[in-house]
């Protein structure tokens, strides 16, 4: 009697726990799908329609062995990533790392108010006006004191990626070649292809969003117990997070792919719509657009910052008063800043800045995938929850894998493609 009492209670609990958990996965995958992620899988589509929606189910998969694995460090250790490089591999390469991290992250932050200018400016919004109050309304957000403040007000804004999803739906797409090409691989074998499948790997997975699963995860307090339910929201998120992904290559490569529309911009894709799909499909792309780089901007300062001052020993945190964390403050301001004004720079180059932020992305990347492998591995820090044989063998493929596609993205660089 008692026990059939308690076990809806208990179900109870756990819905509810598996609803507090979520925020840290599903804002660190959806972050990722910021304007330079639309822009790639926009890209994709239009130049070869439905031949790369394959790598979806693989990036997703690759996905979530990242994010998991620095979940559950942050869990386990209830320190961030850039406390662990410093504690177990030195003050030399975590300073050298923090250093490649900030210049990244500050070049990604400008193209989010690139992103997010292209994508008003569709809306007849002017550069000059979106630039500053997108800039003023992040860093009021960055600054409004509160993690769980700060979680719900960027899960809020991540239901714009649904407009993605309605536009995949509105253009009319061939569901059987669909799926057909996403279940069995296509390879084009040109340099731009495989061009395009290394920046859907670095757009997938960036070296901010590592510091940003596990410090989310350690911001929310969550402990050892909290593991199921982390690996619930680190899931969903990654999946969710594919599933964007794949609806703008479904949109794009079932309509401006067979018009013979080469795009090379997120913009470029949401204008080039309006004729063949409708105004609605432009504004519905354009809204998204608007929505990714908004979300990717509030999270790219705050974790610059965050893994900087744990890097050093400063204080940090959005609870954290201008006095208590000054440097905190200050570098989030400073990125906010500067990357605001230089995007209303005219005739800025924009392109070639992007192209130091993946060169450094791409050097970085696999190093800190290195780095987290090997303390994941480690039983001294993770006790019973280290990586297992099969999981360990799973992460060093991902590695291994962005490694040999950073290679090619470097030499097909060095030809000019």
């Amino acid at each position: 009697m008692g026990r059939d009492t308690n076990k809806p209670q208990r179900q109870k609990l756990d819905r509810r726990r598996i609803l507090m958990a979520m925020g840290p996965g599903m804002v660190a995958a959806l972050a990722g799908a910021d304007a330079g992620g639309v822009a790639t899988y926009s890209t994709a589509g239009a130049t070869y329609g439905f031949g790369q929606l394959w790598t979806v189910p693989v990036m997703c998969f690759l996905l979530i062995v990242a994010q998991e694995t620095a979940a559950r460090v942050g869990c386990v250790t209830g320190k961030g990533f850039a406390s662990l490089i410093r504690e177990q591999f030195g003050v030399r390469l975590s300073a050298l790392a923090m250093l490649a991290l900030l210049v990244s992250n500050t070049t990604v932050t400008l193209s989010e108010f690139a992103g997010i200018a292209s994508g008003l400016g569709l809306f007849g919004v002017p550069v000059y006006l979106s630039v500053p109050l997108a800039a003023i309304t992040i860093w009021l957000i960055a600054m409004s004191g509160s993690y769980a403040r700060i979680e719900k007000i960027l899960l809020a804004i991540s239901c714009i990626f649904v407009t993605y999803v309605i536009a995949g739906i509105m253009v009319g797409p061939d569901w059987g070649e669909a799926m057909n090409d996403t279940l069995i691989p296509k390879f084009v074998f040109e340099p731009q292809y495989f061009s395009l499948l290394v920046a859907n790997v670095g757009t997938t997975i960036a070296p901010w969003m590592v510091f940003l699963a596990q410090s989310n995860v350690v911001e929310k307090n969550a402990h050892e117990e909290d593991l199921p339910y982390q690996r619930i929201d680190t899931v969903t998120g990654a999946v969710v997070a594919s599933a964007i992904s794949w609806f703008i290559i479904l949109a794009t490569g079932a309509v401006l792919h067979p018009a013979g529309v080469i795009v090379n911009s997120a913009e470029d894709a949401a204008t080039a719509l309006a004729p063949l799909a409708g105004p609605y499909a432009e504004m519905l792309f354009g809204a998204g657009l608007v929505g990714a780089s908004f979300l990717a901007a509030c999270v790219l300062p705050g974790i610059t910052a965050s893994a900087i001052c744990e890097a050093f020993g400063w204080e940090r945190g959005s609870d954290r008063t201008w006095q208590e964390a000054p440097v905190y403050r200050g570098i989030i301001t400073a990125i906010l800043l500067i990357s605001a004004v230089i995007v209303l720079i005219p005739n800025v180059n924009l392109f070639g800045i992007m192209m130091v932020a993946q060169v450094i992305n791409g050097i970085l990347l696999p190093v800190l995938l290195v780095f987290m492998v090997k303390i994941a591995s480690d039983r001294h820090v993770m006790g019973k929850n280290a990586n297992s044989r099969v999981w360990t063998g799973l992460t060093w493929f991902t590695v291994i894998a962005v490694i040999i596609l950073t290679v090619v993205m470097f030499v097909l660089q060095a030809m000019g493609v």
